[in-house]
């Protein structure tokens, strides 16, 4: 235990913003204490990570976007294979409920690439902010504007 005290170098921040460089660094310490590589540590919690992560859970589609990429390192890093198919069903899968039509219509465009339908998704989520800014200043059912005729 007081080896933990004594590590080389920066601990995992809480963002996973070192992430690709912490794992490097703990998998040169584990093999240099022969304790195995970080894979055993890291791949469980990357397919708990992978499990957990719902499209609906985020507030933007950039949120879940930067989320699933973290994921998919993570994954890829410990040897596993992860394929566009692989994140196009996880991304259709986890719409909300009450978009199960459009969580559709997405499907029915065929999209190949996982970016593809990220791309097509932030459009669609631009799209809508637009609406809701248009809509709150000047809701459904208000006055119309009076226009002076000279």
């Amino acid at each position: 235990m007081a080896n933990l005290n004594k590590l080389d170098f920066t601990p995992l921040d809480i963002s996973g913003r070192n992430y690709l460089s912490w794992v490097l660094n703990v998998e040169l310490h584990l093999a240099g204490n022969g304790l195995g590589d970080a894979k055993t540590v890291i791949l469980p919690r990357a397919i708990y990570e992978w499990m957990q992560l719902r499209l609906q859970d985020f507030k933007t589609v950039s949120d879940y976007n930067s989320s699933m990429f973290r994921i998919v390192s993570k994954l890829r890093l410990c040897g596993e294979i992860v394929t566009n198919e692989d994140m196009l069903e996880k991304t259709y899968s986890t719409f909300h409920a009450s978009n199960v039509i459009p969580q559709q219509q997405y499907r029915q465009k065929g999209f190949t690439t996982y970016s593809q339908l990220i791309s097509c998704l932030l459009v669609a989520e631009e799209n809508n902010d637009l609406l809701m800014q248009n809509h709150q200043a000047r809701p459904t059912g208000s006055a119309p504007l009076q226009h002076s005729l000279k």
